[in-house]
């Protein structure tokens, strides 16, 4: 099962170059962060998902701009998107989790996230969100976390989960040198080596801000882990 992240920078650049990097990573779950929120959102992002050749299964408002989208690959069994308390006049923030099921295998939960520029409500908004997706099985969390391994909210992440995406810069798309896009796993998720997928550079820097970043999940027990994932120092996101 593939789990892929994208900022989509509230879809105000080129949707139709986001949706062909999209549809080249062929997700089987896609966790979204900067999507519509506003007049018209719901019917953005309906619209984006198809386009994406994707699913969505909405209502996404007080999420913070994030959603999940499936493809016809997994069955979702659960949606629903939490809002998560800001500082007055600050950006609104939440986050998204889908209980999704592959064909013969149970459920895990997916979340999507997308932190503060604030690191103390990040750190706080990370322990929230770990609360949140506890207590129903394997856990994927993705997102854009506005900080890098240095960072507190990082480092709650990576207290019960760890790292599985790779530690390739993915901010800015056009000359990436922050890793701020991430995703992590419960250790008992066999996450496999990572694929490289073929993707279109222009694209890449029309469709948005930041690049995607994706994972293969192998549900099978018997499947051989992979590697850790190494990072090293970099600098604080700003």
């Amino acid at each position: 099962m593939r789990v892929a992240s994208y900022n989509l920078k509230d879809l105000t650049l080129d949707r139709h170059a986001a949706a062909r990097v999209i549809r080249a990573i062929d997700p089987d779950v896609l966790c979204l962060q900067e999507v519509p929120r506003r007049l018209f959102g719901s019917w953005q992002v309906s619209a984006f998902a198809a386009e994406c050749g994707l699913y969505w299964s909405g209502r996404h408002r007080g999420s913070g701009g994030t959603t999940i989208l499936t493809s016809l690959r997994v069955d979702v069994r659960e949606s629903r998107h939490h809002r998560l308390r800001v500082a007055t006049l600050q950006r609104t923030r939440g986050y998204a989790v889908a209980r999704v099921a592959p064909a013969g295998h149970e459920p895990l939960v997916v979340a999507s996230v997308h932190l503060s520029l604030d690191a103390a409500e990040r750190e706080r908004h990370a322990g929230q969100i770990l609360r949140g997706v506890s207590g129903g099985g394997p856990v994927l969390l993705a997102g854009d976390l506005n900080e890098v391994e240095t960072g507190r909210a990082w480092q709650v992440f990576a207290s019960p989960l760890h790292l599985v995406s790779p530690t390739t810069p993915t901010y800015p798309a056009r000359a990436p040198r922050k890793v701020l896009d991430v995703i992590f796993a419960s250790r008992d998720l066999t996450v496999l080596p990572h694929r490289e997928v073929p993707l279109d550079a222009a694209d890449l820097v029309a469709a948005s801000d930041h690049r995607p970043t994706w994972v293969d999940v192998d549900l099978d027990p018997q499947a051989v882990p992979s590697a850790e994932v190494e990072t090293g120092p970099d600098e604080a996101a700003s």
